[in-house]
């Protein structure tokens, strides 16, 4: 079976590392090199906070949070270095904290179905600054030990060496062929698996497709330290867009941005940097000695009810596609990456399809 993944994000990079595992499978992995909104996230994996009232999406998003483990333990067995993910655990800052006692109800609701969640505590800020020296500007938070970070740049090169798949940067078009098999820069597949991200509608509509995909721009400072231990730090979450992810080594990662009038550009705004950065010096002032900084941009994908999509194109049998993971896309990613593998080489998986119904954002035009 020849299988063509395109687009080497999240999703596609942990379908290549799924899919190479299987012995029947010949993989060709493509993928432009821009723009990839995995690049440019976050990487905070902590879901069980979401009063998001999507039942099916916070069911994918804390399944998403569990498959970490199992894929963490993959690419151990396989020999990999998994240091890019850590249960550094995360705090949760309101500008109202009477409301942390309700979060922490919430979260301890949840984690009968979710252990991963871990130990639950509201800190004062005295016993705060054992776990992290420099946070200010608060009185008392939310504390739970089993929020993680991710760097996803390095996860997704993590998946693809483990794949052993060659990745071939080229922007390509899909073809169907009269014998029901797919072209794709030349090459013929038997199954082709799209994981484009925002670019979802380019490659489907000209096949006659309506795609419900919209781009959304986000920005990321990275901070460089040489004196400011990080590797265990826990990652930071104030209200709003703002997020504080330490890094090993001395990274500290401030973002991202949420901005859905700027289409697919990837130019960072200094203004925008700035003011996240302003935000974040109100808790970490420390922020201000870092020897270097970064920027770092990307385009996220999202529906019209910023609900993720996933499973076979209508009417296009051998084709599957993923999009719209929004901002959580590296917490739901894997999950939905190896979800679309068990549908390609006919498993079964942990989510019910019909509660993703793929139809409601992708359809023939009429």
């Amino acid at each position: 079976m020849k299988v063509a993944v395109v687009g080497a994000g999240i999703v596609g990079a942990t379908a290549a590392y799924y899919l190479s595992k299987e012995k029947d499978c010949q993989l060709t992995v493509f993928d432009y090199g821009q723009g990839q909104a995995t690049k440019a996230a976050a990487g905070i994996i902590s879901p069980w906070f979401s009063k998001r009232r999507n039942k099916a999406w916070y069911k994918m998003a804390r399944l998403g949070a569990d498959f970490y483990i199992n894929l963490i333990a993959d690419l151990q067995t396989d020999g990999w270095d998994t240091s890019f993910y850590k249960q550094t655990g995360v705090c949760l800052l309101k500008r109202d904290e009477t409301k942390l006692t309700e979060l922490k109800a919430l979260a301890s609701n949840r984690r009968e179905e979710s252990p991963l969640i871990g130990q639950l505590a509201i800190l004062s800020q005295k016993e705060v600054s054992a776990r992290f020296p420099n946070l200010q500007g608060f009185d008392q938070l939310l504390y739970a030990s089993g929020g993680a970070r991710v760097e996803g740049a390095s996860l997704t090169e993590t998946l693809l060496a483990a794949s052993g798949c060659q990745v071939i940067q080229d922007k390509v078009s899909l073809k169907t062929l009269a014998d029901g098999t797919y072209q794709l820069a030349g090459q013929t597949f038997d199954q082709v698996l799209l994981a484009t991200g925002a670019w979802l509608p380019e490659i489907l509509e000209p096949l006659g497709y309506e795609v419900d995909i919209r781009p959304q721009k986000g920005q990321l400072r990275d901070y460089f330290f040489t004196d400011f231990r990080t590797d265990n730090l826990p990652v930071v979450m104030p209200e709003g867009e703002l997020d504080i992810i330490p890094f090993k080594a001395g990274q500290v990662s401030v973002g991202a941005s949420h901005e859905n009038d700027q289409g697919y550009d990837l130019i960072p705004d200094a203004q925008i940097l700035q003011e996240l950065e302003s935000q974040a010096r109100v808790y970490l002032p420390i922020l201000s000695r870092a020897k270097r900084h970064q920027e770092r941009v990307g385009t996220r994908a999202y529906t019209s009810d910023f609900a993720p999509l996933y499973g076979q194109v209508p009417e296009l049998t051998g084709v599957f596609a993923a999009s719209g993971l929004g901002s959580s896309g590296l917490t739901t990613g894997p999950l939905i990456a190896k979800e679309l593998v068990n549908l390609l080489v006919g498993k079964s998986g942990q989510l019910d399809k019909e509660d993703y119904p793929i139809e409601r954002y992708i359809c023939k035009k009429s």
